[in-house]
């Protein structure tokens, strides 16, 4: 490639709440791009499901508005763009008809948790009991990942249980959905996944990389209705007719949190944390593998390229962030943009006492207690909804104090080549200073934002530009120019008040186990 040609890369970043589509030039600079909010489906309490078509519209939107953009500005997107990259929300669960193209039921949602009844009996009838399937997939029986909710829908969906009995259903996660639908749907489209994704499912080997048999049997889910797994950065197919953007390669593949940590160019030893919808923790552990003592997840990091070298990580996952920003503005009105919470809680100095932990579905990493339910304690006459507001920003750093907490004691030799154990910080809600602050203030250590801080798309375009020749690796992991425009937050929190303040946090956690039966 010429290097006065114009160049660029796409990403789809398909996220839980929204859907965005950038356009990146050959520095990695985003030069257009659009996002869409979609429908949230809460059909009962503990409930979260989407609409694929809607999924599927929305990228349809994103792509045009973002191209359409991009070229108003001057940009030979047309003749310039060379792959696509796609990220996505993970473990989101869906079935369709391959002859039809057409869902049977609606995406069940991560965070969804009506399997708690499916996991109380595998628990109670696999040998291993809640770690039955560690050894092989890296995670514990959960509501959160996709083979759970794939029982359901086999177990309660007679569209589903005819349409696999008749050979015509198929899985994916919304990675494979997009892909199918992209490569052409009913008319040859590619019913693949990538290993991030499919490692989230409970369902592939970790060693392997290849969806586990033993597993599969003692589940009784059909090896046939599973996608084909490749790595996160090879040509998987190109985009169909029908389309924005037509003829284009699909060659970069993430589940988000994955894609984060190459957009971080995270090496060993180096660890960042996503604040989105939840926040999602993870810690490069090289070509190792470690199993956790401390309630996080053995999981892939990436695979960049089919011969690469398979890195793995530790995660933690916290399934309310920023949604419980979402909540206070939709639910309850305290504010009436997101952006807002950041002006309100900074009107007092300190929450007053009042501690929130966001546990509507239960909490993940490190408790692993699907029984929690939400709670706000130390309330009096004097709390005001700014002490609330403070309360909530406090409680998703708190959230990732725990889970880095556990890390280093899981992983207390793994550093980066410079000795260091660095935590790199992006998504939405990270342009809120005073979430930053406090971040850095609880863990008592640096917290580096990076100037892009959309960096799940930026993984997804430097995965795809990496497979067609656009970027090498050393441009991505070798250089220092993504680092000279970094915000770094120093703590000033006094030592004592910090370990006060944690021992309230744990107090106030310990509140809001077993309430998952308080009536209605």
């Amino acid at each position: 490639m010429s290097k006065h040609e114009e160049i660029f890369v796409g990403a789809i970043d398909q996220g839980t709440t929204s859907t965005r589509f950038i356009i990146y030039d050959r520095l990695a600079r985003a030069v257009g791009s659009h996002q869409v909010e979609f429908t949230q489906f809460y059909p009962e309490a503990g409930w979260v499901e989407h609409d694929p078509m809607e999924i599927l519209e929305s990228v349809r939107v994103c792509m045009a508005k973002a191209l359409d953009k991009a070229t108003a500005d001057g940009h030979n997107v047309d003749n310039g763009l060379k792959a696509i990259g796609l990220t996505n929300q993970r473990e989101t669960t869906l079935v369709w008809s391959k002859s039809t193209g057409a869902p049977l039921y609606n995406a069940i949602v991560w965070m969804d948790v009506r399997t708690s009844s499916i996991c109380r009996k595998l628990e109670k009838e696999l040998s291993g009991g809640r770690t039955h399937f560690v050894e092989t997939c890296g995670l514990p029986i959960s509501t959160y990942f996709s083979a759970l909710k794939l029982l359901w829908l086999l177990e309660n969906v007679d569209t589903i249980k005819e349409a696999v009995a008749n050979g015509d259903a198929i899985f994916g996660t919304i990675d494979t959905w997009l892909i199918w639908n992209l490569t052409g749907g009913c008319d040859g489209g590619l019913h693949v996944t990538d290993v991030s994704n499919a490692s989230r499912t409970m369902l592939m080997n970790l060693k392997t990389l290849e969806w586990d048999k033993p597993t599969l049997e003692t589940l009784g889910i059909p090896a046939e209705i599973l996608p084909k797994i490749v790595s996160n950065s090879e040509v998987i197919g190109k985009i169909a007719k029908g389309w924005p953007i037509t003829g284009i390669p699909i060659s970069g593949c993430l589940g988000d949190q994955h894609a984060a940590m190459v957009g971080q160019a995270c090496r060993k030893g180096e660890a960042k944390s996503t604040y989105g919808t939840g926040a999602f923790i993870l810690l490069n552990t090289g070509e190792g593998i470690i199993q956790s003592d401390h309630g996080l997840l053995s999981t892939l990091a990436f695979k960049l390229g089919p011969s690469a070298p398979t890195n793995y990580a530790l995660e933690g996952s916290i399934a309310i962030a920023g949604a419980a920003v979402q909540w206070l503005r939709d639910s309850l009105g305290v504010i009436s943009r997101a952006s807002e919470i950041e002006e309100l809680a900074s009107q007092v100095e300190t929450t007053g006492g009042v501690y929130f932990v966001p546990a509507f579905n239960g909490l993940f990493a490190p408790w692993w207690r699907d029984d929690a339910r939400g709670v706000c304690i130390g309330i009096t006459r004097f709390t005001t909804k700014a002490h609330i507001a403070r309360a909530v920003l406090e409680s998703m750093c708190f959230q990732v104090k725990d889970v880095l907490d556990s890390m280093h004691k899981d992983a207390d030799g793994i550093r980066n080549d410079k000795g260091e154990f660095l935590l790199r910080v992006d998504g939405g809600a990270t342009v809120n200073n005073l979430l930053m602050q406090t971040q850095a203030d609880l863990l008592g250590s640096p917290v580096v934002r990076p100037a892009d801080i959309e960096t799940t798309a930026l993984g997804a375009a430097y995965a795809a530009g990496l497979a067609v020749g656009v970027w090498k690796e050393n441009d991505i992991f070798g250089s220092g120019a993504q680092v000279k425009n970094d915000t770094v937050f120093h703590p000033k929190l006094d030592e004592e008040l910090r370990k006060k303040k944690v021992q309230s946090w744990c107090k106030a956690v310990s509140r809001t186990f077993d309430l998952a039966d308080l009536s209605l």
